[in-house]
């Protein structure tokens, strides 16, 4: 099995996300908004693949928000009821190629 960023959407769009307690410390620490991560995910691609993650399938995404503010978030696979996002992240192009799609 692997993500499917089309899965993933359509579950963000029919609100059935949650976020993991790391998740939320992160993203009030960061400043990240809910909506920053619906814009991210809808325009997002998987950029890597976890089938055997110790807690679950997940996958991260890259997606951009409408200020065009890159956004790295790392979820769990559509099979869930509810996607978990895990941790998200601000891009920071020192650990990124130039289009953050890969470490450095």
């Amino acid at each position: 099995m692997t993500a499917s960023i089309e899965g993933i959407g359509q579950k963000f769009s029919e609100d059935q996300f949650e976020f993991s307690k790391h998740a939320v410390d992160q993203s009030i620490m960061r400043q990240v908004l809910v909506q920053e991560v619906r814009e991210a995910i809808a325009v997002g691609q998987v950029i890597e693949d976890y089938p055997d993650d110790k807690y679950g399938p997940s996958c991260l995404i890259l997606g951009f928000t409408q200020t065009q503010q890159p956004l790295h978030i790392q979820c769990s696979y559509p099979s869930r009821p509810l996607i978990k996002i895990i941790t998200l992240y601000e891009s920071e192009a020192d650990k990124w190629n130039s289009d953050f799609t890969i470490r450095r």
